[in-house]
């Protein structure tokens, strides 16, 4: 799956938290939502001035203290990216519910992420068929 067709796909099922998401089409969602974050603080900052470069000796860093339009993507986000996790761990059959474990500091990010990168449960699971195995639809007529 490329990333357009992984955007497309996460933002059209993004309250559908039954099915099974690839690999591909998480990854891709997520570098979506992080590059939007970047373009949307930068333009913040010089909308609103919500930014401000920070140096001293030996390190310089940008700070962003958030914006209306970053603030906004963020919540439109919200419920695709959690659907889009849920689908993820079920390619892998497991519950979605194993997306709370997030709540656990440092250690629930890193079981989490470790469920991620692995790679999709072949064939069908309880929660259905293969992400992009699925056979083309039979025309009517």
């Amino acid at each position: 799956m490329d990333f357009k067709t992984a955007v497309r796909t996460s933002l059209t099922k993004y309250a559908t938290f039954s099915g099974r998401a690839a690999r591909s089409e998480y990854w891709w969602f997520v570098l979506f939502a992080f590059l939007g974050q970047i373009v949307l603080s930068i333009v913040d900052s010089m909308l609103f001035g919500t930014g401000r470069f920070m140096h001293g000796p030996g390190y310089a860093s940008w700070v962003s203290n958030g914006g209306p339009l970053s603030t906004i993507f963020t919540l439109a986000l919200l419920v695709p990216m959690i659907a889009v996790g849920v689908r993820r761990l079920h390619d892998l059959d497991k519950s979605g519910w194993w997306l709370l474990i997030a709540f656990i500091p440092l250690i629930g990010g890193l079981i989490l992420l470790f469920f991620f990168v692995q790679p999709s449960q072949p064939g069908t699971n309880r929660f259905g068929p293969q992400p992009g195995n699925t056979p083309p639809p039979v025309p009517m007529g």
